[in-house]
This record gives structure tokens, C-alpha cells and sequence, in this order.
């Protein structure tokens, strides 16, 4: 057997034993235990897949063979096969190897993902593309249970069956996404998962009918009834099936016998196949395996003997954390408050107030536009609805956001997690888009706090807010340790604060960013030059009062935003000094250039793009000079 890191295409696969396969399914599970113990990531998911990963590239020839990845979460084991295991002490760092499917990195990556629920349609594509060519490749998707709920991976599965395209689905079933799974297509699959071997009593039954003499031709013309009422008696519902697919399983996902035959099996058939193939979750690492609620989904560092995870040393609380917390200490005084999340109970940290207000919690599942309008419908019955979703995930409920809550200016409570870049999950996931395709939306307040204690007071301004949505940014990781107001107070809406004066050239900021201006700011004081810093917390609308004051003064702008610079708060400054006709002095931006951020640590991703103190302070310099020289010309 050769070393992992020998590797360079799954080839190989092909001319293992069984013994040998389980060998490597066994050195898999070892490395990546090892790895990412270091480096962290995805484990759960992956050490789940090892058997099912190896079976399909012992059968399929990647990459003429097309096996897309849904999420991606699960694609660790695939990129070791196909020559990358090399590369895993690098997983998720800067300039290293792509926690998720990445086509740059391999011809064998040929889809790339960090959203869920796309695997299906994007299958659909390639092998329509190949119907309309006239190749015979075969098209795999490999979709979870919970990315199963997704509305887009229903709306694909309508579109296959029907189609009755020549497709392998891959169902991997473990009972658990990054939450327990919710909704009516989970209690289908659970009752899939307990009724046994339905295939196997079809053949059955089909043998039966074939031996009995004389009749066998009036019962052969009647099989199809008879299979139907069995399917019925044996599998409530039989979902796919009903859908134009043929359903094969449940499959054991570890037993390599039982992958084979049944992978062997679909590639003779026509139309549209389904695997339903039954993983688990964490398999080979009993910390992993007993997770219930999804902390080993993914992780940061750990240690392997005691499933410890290597602790921040930061004692300020999380951000996702603070937030819900608010929100739950205003519940228990506020009957109006609701939670919703999709999916995302756990990195949303709203365990704590599912526990408290069971009947005034919403886990929706991976549904991002249902959760969106869902909650729209809680504001119009007086309801005040809190939705928790991810910067990256809030994207896919554009319509949602400006249709059915902008539109109708419905109270709702938009708490946009993991707002700016977010480091190690790379380009899928950094929340640096939401200002640009929110900001435009008329009746929408926007805000982002510069600390965790304005973040509390600007929960309760949400709360108390009452003219429309209102949207509250906070980033990933941990506060900043200040001190904490006992008593909570709502902000003005649309007010600025000074943070520091200045006459030289001001600086307006927010959020994740003020730190890295008041720095600049000291530095710039050293060398004789005062700036004025703002803290611009709210987003939309701009204080522009203050704006007027500032414009009057004559002195030079630098606007900071870790978000994108297209159509972000540095545009709202420019369209304003643009409609009111104002003589100001020239403005500058700094911010998301246009292009997408990939994976690394936050603070190598902003130096890489040259949005540091150091180059805050190049930036005003150069500004102020040019001012003063063109002074001079005048």
C-alpha cells in the first residue's frame, strides 16, 4: 500500500482487494484526524464519507466521470485520492489548500461549492450538456440529508425526475447536517432508513411471478400494480420514487460490499438513480461520533487523545453569542420576540433561548428564503421576529429581503452573523456583499457596532424600532473585552459618534475597522498630523448632519469598510456629496476590492489587499499632501 501522500490520481482504487480498501479507508481516518487536529476544519462530515468516497472512485473514472460535491464540506477524502494529501498541513491557510472543492487545484474538482443545496442542479447541467454532445459519462452528485431540504435541491429533483435524465444521486444520509435535521422530508427519510431492503423484496417478488407456470404472463402484465402496492406497503410514501426516480437502499455508506453492489447496480440502469447510502457522522473518532448537536461539524485546532478543543484566549464574549443573549434577556419581558434560524441553531448560538422559548424558536432547516419570509409573516401578526443567518447565507434570500420585508416595511429583526471577512472558509463565505445588495433597499436600517457594549444597546434598538427592518452586522470571533453596560439603551437611528478630533483629515469607519483607524490615527498624531476618527454605526442612514459639518471643513476623507467597495458605505458618502452639491474635498475608499477573497487568516487576507493601519496612514498622507499641494496651485 502506498503513502498517502504518494497519491496522485484514484486510479489505483481499482486494483485494491477488499482487505487493502479497508486498510485505506483506516490510514484516511488516522491522517485526518492527525491534520486537522492542527489545522482544524470540517472532520465530522469527511470522516464520515471515507468508505463511500473510496467506492466511488474505484467505480467511476474521475475526472471524465463527473462527482460533485454538494456544500463541500465532505471533500477532504476526494482531494487525498486525487493526489492533494500533501498539501493538508496548509488546509485553510493562507495561500493553502481550499477547505471546499477547488477547480484550480484539481481537474478532479468539477464544481465548486460552500453553499448548500446545489450539487443537484448543477448535476443537471452536466448531463444535459453531455446529452446535447453525445458522450456517455456518468454524473454523480453526492447530496446530505440536510442539504436535501434546501428548496433549490427540490426544485432540481422535480426537474430530473421528470426529465428522467440518466443521473446517480448520491443520498448521504447521517442523520445530522451542521444541526439535527428538521422538516417532513427528514421524517420521510427516517422512515426510509427503518424500512429494510425494499429493493431486494421488489426482486423478490419479480423472481416469484417468473416461476410460476402458465399464469406467469397474466401476472407479468400486473407486476407493475403488484410492485406498486408492495412499495406502498413496505415504504410509506417511497418519496423519490414518486419523483421519476429509482430508489435504491438503504445502503450501509461503511460496508464496502453493500457500496459496490448497489453502485454496480446503478450504472446498469436508465434514468435518474438514487443511493441512498447511510453514513455516520465522526466515524473513527468517538468524540466525532457522539457529537448529538454539531460542534465536530467543523472545528478549530484540537487534541486527539481527549477531543479537547484548543481554546481562543480571549475572554470576551463571542459576538453570536452576545447578540442572542440580548435578544433572549429581552424576550422574558417582550412576549413579541421570536427566533429564527436556518439551520444554524448552534454557530448562531441560540441553544440557549430554544431551551427557554420552545414555542418561540424557529430552526427551519436550510432554507434560507423560507426563514425570510417567514419571518416577514410573524411581523405582519405584531410578532417581532429575530432572524440569525450568516452574511454568506443572507445572499440567498435577496428577493425574500426586498420583496416581502422591505416592500411591506415589516418590523423584522435581521441579525447578519460572520459580517466581513471570516478568514479560513475563504471566498464562499466571507460576508462582505450584504451592504452592497441591502443598501439599496428603500424603508432597511442598516447598522454595525464598534464593541460588544454598543452591540447590546443596538439589539435594543432593534428591538424597540418600530418604523420598519432593521439590520444589525456583527463579525466572527470574540468581542473586544470592554466593559459592559448594566442597563440597556436604544441609539438614535442614523447617528454618528466621535471618536477622536482631529482638523487634518477625518476618518469614517465602523464595525471591525474603527480599531485599525484609531491606530492609524495614534501613529498619524506622531508625525504631527491629527485626524479626526468617526464611528459611522449606522450604515444606512448616514448621520448627514455630521456629514454637512464635515464637508464644510474642507478637509480630506478616507472611508474604511471591510466589506466591498462597489456599492458599499464608501459609495453612500460619494452619492450624497454627489446629490447635495456640496464643495468637499475629494473622497477616498478603502475596502473589498472587486474580486473574491480567498481563504486565510484574517488579518494576512486585509494586508494582502492593503487594508492595514500602515496603509490607512500611507493613504491619508499622500491625501493630505496632494491637498495642500493643489492649495498651493490655487
Amino acid at each position: 500500500m502506498m503513502e498517502l501522500t504518494e497519491i496522485t490520481n484514484p486510479s489505483f482504487i481499482k486494483k485494491l482487494n477488499r482487505d487493502q480498501m479497508v486498510e485505506l479507508a483506516e490510514e484516511i481516518r488516522k491522517f485526518l484526524i492527525g491534520k486537522l487536529s492542527v489545522t482544524g476544519g470540517h472532520i465530522g462530515p469527511n470522516l464520515g464519507v471515507v468508505e463511500l468516497t473510496i467506492a466511488l472512485h474505484r467505480h467511476f473514472d474521475s475526472p471524465d466521470d463527473k462527482i460533485i460535491w454538494d456544500v463541500g464540506h465532505q471533500a477532504y477524502v476526494h482531494k487525498i485520492l486525487t493526489g492533494r494529501a500533501g498539501d493538508f498541513d496548509t488546509l485553510r491557510q493562507f495561500k493553502g489548500l481550499c477547505g471546499f472543492p477547488k477547480m484550480i487545484e484539481s481537474d478532479h474538482d468539477v464544481w465548486e461549492t460552500g453553499h448548500s443545496s446545489t450539487s443537484l442542479s448543477a448535476a443537471m447541467g452536466m448531463a444535459a450538456a453531455r446529452d446535447v454532445k453525445g458522450d456517455s459519462n456518468y454524473v454523480i452528485p453526492v447530496i446530505g440529508d440536510g442539504a436535501l431540504t434546501g428548496g433549490m435541491a427540490l426544485e432540481a429533483l422535480n426537474h430530473i425526475g421528470h426529465a428522467k435524465t440518466n443521473m446517480i444521486v448520491i443520498l448521504n444520509d447521517n442523520e445530522m447536517s451542521i444541526a439535527p435535521n428538521v422538516g417532513a422530508l427528514h421524517a420521510v427519510l427516517g422512515k426510509l432508513r427503518t424500512a429494510g431492503k425494499y429493493n431486494s423484496a421488489k426482486d423478490e417478488l419479480e423472481y416469484i411471478l417468473k416461476k410460476i407456470p402458465a399464469v406467469g404472463g397474466k401476472l407479468a402484465a400486473a407486476a407493475e400494480r403488484v410492485k406498486d402496492s408492495l412499495k406502498y406497503l413496505l415504504v410509506s410514501g417511497v418519496f423519490f420514487e414518486e419523483l421519476g426516480f429509482t430508489y435504491l437502499g438503504p445502503i450501509d455508506g461503511h460496508d464496502f460490499n453493500d457500496l459496490e453492489r448497489n453502485i454496480q447496480y446503478a450504472k446498469k440502469m436508465d434514468g435518474p438513480v438514487l443511493l441512498h447510502v447511510i453514513t455516520k457522522k465522526g466515524k473513527g473518532y468517538s468524540p466525532a461520533e457522539d457529537d448529538k448537536i454539531g460542534t465536530w461539524h467543523g472545528t478549530g485546532p484540537y487534541k486527539i487523545e481527549t477531543g479537547d478543543f484548543v481554546k481562543s484566549s480571549s475572554v470576551a464574549p463571542s459576538w453570536s453569542g452576545l447578540v442572542a443573549g440580548t435578544v433572549q434577556k429581552l424576550a422574558r419581558v417582550d412576549r413579541r420576540i421570536v427566533a429564527i434560524t436556518p439551520a444554524m441553531p448552534v454557530g448562531s448560538k441560540l441553544e440557549s433561548f430554544a431551551a427557554e422559548f420552545p414555542d418561540r424558536f424557529f430552526d427551519v432547516g436550510i432554507a434560507e428564503q423560507h426563514a425570510t419570509t417567514m419571518a416577514a409573516g410573524l411581523a405582519t401578526q405584531g410578532m417581532k421576529p429575530f432572524l440569525a443567518i450568516y452574511s454568506t447565507f443572507m445572499q440567498r434570500a435577496y428577493d425574500q429581503m426586498l420583496h416581502d420585508i422591505s416592500r411591506q416595511n415589516l418590523n423584522v429583526f435581521i441579525g447578519i452573523d460572520r459580517a466581513g471577512l471570516v478568514g479560513a472558509d475563504g471566498e464562499t463565505h466571507q460576508g462582505v456583499f450584504d451592504i452592497a445588495f441591502l443598501r439599496h433597499m428603500p424603508n432597511l436600517v442598516i447598522m454595525m457596532p464598534k464593541d460588544e457594549n454598543e452591540g447590546q444597546h443596538m439589539v435594543k434598538t432593534a428591538i424597540d424600532y418600530d418604523e420598519g427592518p432593521i439590520v444589525m452586522r456583527y463579525p466572527r470571533g470574540n468581542g473586544l473585552g470592554v466593559t459592559m453596560d448594566e442597563t440597556l439603551r436604544p441609539i438614535p437611528i442614523g447617528s454618528w459618534e466621535v471618536l477622536r478630533e482631529g482638523h487634518d483629515g477625518v476618518i469614517l469607519t465602523f464595525g471591525t475597522t474603527i480599531p485599525m483607524a484609531l491606530e492609524a490615527a495614534n501613529i498619524l498624531f506622531a508625525k504631527g498630523i491629527h485626524v479626526k476618527v468617526i464611528n459611522a454605526r449606522f450604515i444606512k442612514p448616514l448621520d448627514t448632519a455630521m456629514l454637512d459639518t464635515i464637508f464644510a471643513t474642507g478637509m480630506p476623507i478616507i472611508t474604511v469598510e471591510e466589506a466591498v467597495l462597489a456599492g458599499g458605505f464608501g459609495s453612500a458618502v460619494l452619492e450624497y456629496a454627489h446629490d447635495t452639491l456640496q464643495n468637499v474635498a475629494p473622497i477616498r475608499r478603502m475596502g473589498i476590492p472587486d474580486q473574491f477573497i480567498e481563504h486565510g487568516n484574517v488579518d494576512e487576507l486585509l494586508a494582502e489587499i492593503g487594508m492595514t493601519a500602515g496603509h490607512l496612514v500611507e493613504n491619508m498622507e499622500s491625501f493630505i499632501k496632494m491637498q495642500a499641494v493643489e492649495r498651493e496651485q490655487v
